[in-house]
């Protein structure tokens, strides 16, 4: 059980790792319209083909894209199952302050319905 725990946190890491990048997450948001090759991945930062392949290898590794080589071009594809790992590792967190928030919301409104009594 550790070691599943240890692996399960590790592809997390890796993919708020690949999030944490403004240039990753464009790369990402344009493979939501569908496949594409690395140079038009590259094309809105104006990088080079051998910068964006840095980051794409980043994109692979998190397992949030798929990589295909057909003839002279890298096709890559989205893989959106590990957004949905970090998107349920942040819901705990979202869970933990909206339940906090209620909770301030109440404190105050009891407050304030305690001025208007004493007033």
């Amino acid at each position: 059980m550790f070691n599943h725990m240890v692996e399960e946190t590790e592809e997390v890491d890796r993919v708020f790792h690949a999030l944490s990048n403004r240039t990753r997450r464009g790369m990402l948001r344009r493979l939501t319209r569908g496949e594409c090759p690395v140079g038009e991945l590259a094309r809105p930062t104006d990088m080079s083909f051998a910068a964006a392949s840095k980051h794409v290898q980043v994109l692979e590794k998190a397992g949030m894209v798929n990589r295909r080589v057909e003839g002279r071009q890298h096709i890559c594809s989205l893989r959106p199952e590990p957004l949905k790992e970090a998107s349920e590792w942040l819901s705990f967190y979202e869970k933990f302050w909206s339940d906090n928030l209620d909770r301030l919301a109440s404190v105050l409104e009891a407050d304030m319905a305690k001025e208007k009594e004493d007033q």
